[in-house]
């Protein structure tokens, strides 16, 4: 479903990158399921019976509202070139709400 690779695929990339081995795995075991079924996690008609699994499609859930009301159906957003900050190690952190150095 072109959907849920939309959703997948945007929370995939900015959580991928700091997800711990279990993190992955339970990824990929989420995806591993029927589309069906799947969807109905993703969209919060059910919930996987496997703790691991529910925090995961919930994670999605909120990252996916949290992108301009739904991902589903807004533009794709330009990547940010990193900063000198970024690359001294100094960390960013962008948001709606404004930027913030760590």
């Amino acid at each position: 479903m072109k959907e849920l690779d939309v959703m997948l695929e945007r929370f995939a990339c900015e959580a991928l990158p700091w997800a711990s081995p279990q993190e992955r795995g339970a990824l990929e075991e989420l995806l591993s399921l029927p589309d069906p079924l799947l969807a109905g996690y993703l969209l919060g008609e059910s919930t996987p019976p496997q703790p691991q699994l529910a925090r995961l499609a919930g994670a999605i859930r909120t990252y996916v509202a949290m992108q301009r009301g739904s991902a589903l159906f807004s533009r794709p957003q330009p990547a940010i070139p990193p900063t000198h900050a970024e690359l001294s190690g100094e960390v960013t952190v962008y948001s709606a709400h404004g930027t913030a150095a760590l």
